[in-house]
């Protein structure tokens, strides 16, 4: 089946895919809210509180190349609903913890496993394989759901926590991932069979073919030797210190500069607001102009965009910042996906992706705790976001130089010559 009515079935996948992400990245990187009820339910201090949610990002990036490991062995709909089952038994462990220990088990190290099994890295492949002429701009348009998630889930935490309290809060978030992941990952996610990888006409199949003949001889072991994949980890690393540490820490940071929660709140959240239109405009175009060009400049110009936060003032000067910072913001990830299936090809987007998103997710781990640890030494947020500044326009140079293609067949072949020759 390609279509249901005029619709091509892969827009369906997109949009269930967006949907799931919303909800994982908006929890995840949602955590700002959470931070002072817990601290002050758990007595907990921001260092260990940063610690937790550093340790949460090292398990959720570990999950990352798991889930890309076992999709090769499990359909996409079966990872998905693992990582439900780990998701709801670490809410409800979470709302029950009494202690740190239980505390870091649950919430940092359960809960982040869970989602990292519903992540944008589980459904890359099968977005991947559904479409080829407009990939670029399908992974785009998933990513809006990460953007959606900043902006809706930010201030809803924030209004739900101060009407119910935090646990019933989490456990509201547990209830809506039972309710949309179970009949989107039984009814939407389907594996793409071989003759409808075309994504939308028989020319894009002769491409994917192509593609996947090329490609065929590249391992994953291959990749990890060449320069371009770790230019791109760099890039992730950098992504993942500034997101998490503005989920982590952009809301208190805001607040210990005078803002209301909810003028916090809200200036966070107008970022991801933005970012979901400007991730469909980049989406327009991520298939026409160079990937590495629009890596290059979502980094740097994202990079110039934490000083201009961290410096606000008043609420005005935070609204514009965010609205600029969020032109922005959406992207990084979805291009480096696409740019990985460029050069490697689609077939090992997942576990690639996964290793490349752990990356991602120790400079989360390392961003989070610098943000906690980094206030209470110094006695101010500026030390934080500015490193944040210098990584990200570093990964912007980086990405910059990204190469347009990659002869990794040849290079494969060379290393088994060389292997069976001893």
């Amino acid at each position: 089946m390609r279509s249901w009515g005029k619709i091509y079935f892969g827009w369906y996948l997109v949009a269930t895919a967006a949907i799931i992400t919303l909800l994982t990245n908006g929890l995840r990187l949602g955590i700002g809210p959470f931070e002072k009820p817990i601290l002050s339910d758990l007595a907990m201090s921001r260092t260990e509180f940063s610690m937790i949610v550093a340790i949460g990002m090292l398990v959720y990036g570990a999950g990352m190349p798991i889930a890309g490991w076992l999709l090769k062995r499990f359909n996409t709909r079966s990872i998905l609903l693992a990582g439900l089952v780990l998701t709801c038994i670490a809410v409800v462990w979470t709302i029950a913890s009494k202690n740190v220990i239980s505390f870091l088990l649950s919430f940092g190290v359960l809960l982040s496993l869970g989602l990292s099994f519903m992540s944008p890295v589980t459904m890359t492949p099968i977005i991947s394989k559904w479409f080829v002429r407009k990939r670029g701009q399908a992974l785009f348009y998933m990513t809006t759901g990460a953007m959606a998630g900043i902006a809706v889930v930010t201030p809803l935490e924030t209004a739900l926590i101060h009407s119910i309290g935090w646990h019933y809060t989490l456990l509201f978030f547990g209830f809506l991932f039972l309710v949309l992941v179970i009949p989107s990952a039984v009814f939407i996610m389907r594996e793409a069979p071989s003759e409808e990888n075309s994504g939308t006409s028989n020319q894009d199949a002769g491409k994917l073919k192509k593609n996947l003949q090329t490609k065929s001889t590249i391992t994953w072991a291959d990749a990890l030797k060449t320069k371009s994949y770790w230019q791109i980890v760099v890039g992730l690393f950098a992504c993942g210190f500034s997101m998490n540490l503005l989920g982590s820490h952009a809301v208190p940071m805001l607040t210990d500069h005078h803002f209301s929660p909810t003028t916090a709140s809200f200036g966070v959240g107008l970022i991801g607001f933005t970012a979901i239109f400007s991730t469909l405009a980049l989406g327009t175009i991520a298939d026409r102009y160079p990937r590495r060009k629009i890596l290059g400049m979502i980094y740097v110009v994202r990079g110039f965009g934490f000083l201009g936060l961290v410096f606000a003032i008043t609420p005005w000067q935070l609204y514009i910042v965010a609205i600029i910072g969020g032109l922005v913001w959406a992207g990084s990830t979805a291009t480096a996906s696409a740019i990985l299936g460029d050069l490697y090809g689609v077939q090992l987007v997942g576990i690639l992706y996964g290793w490349a998103y752990f990356g991602h997710q120790i400079g989360g781990a390392v961003g989070s705790f610098l943000g906690g640890w980094g206030y209470e030494t110094f006695g101010t947020h500026i030390v934080s976001f500015g490193v944040t500044t210098i990584l990200l326009i570093v990964a912007g140079l980086v990405s910059f130089r990204l190469p347009a293609s990659l002869s990794v067949p040849s290079m494969s072949l060379n290393h088994r010559e060389l292997r069976a020759k001893g």
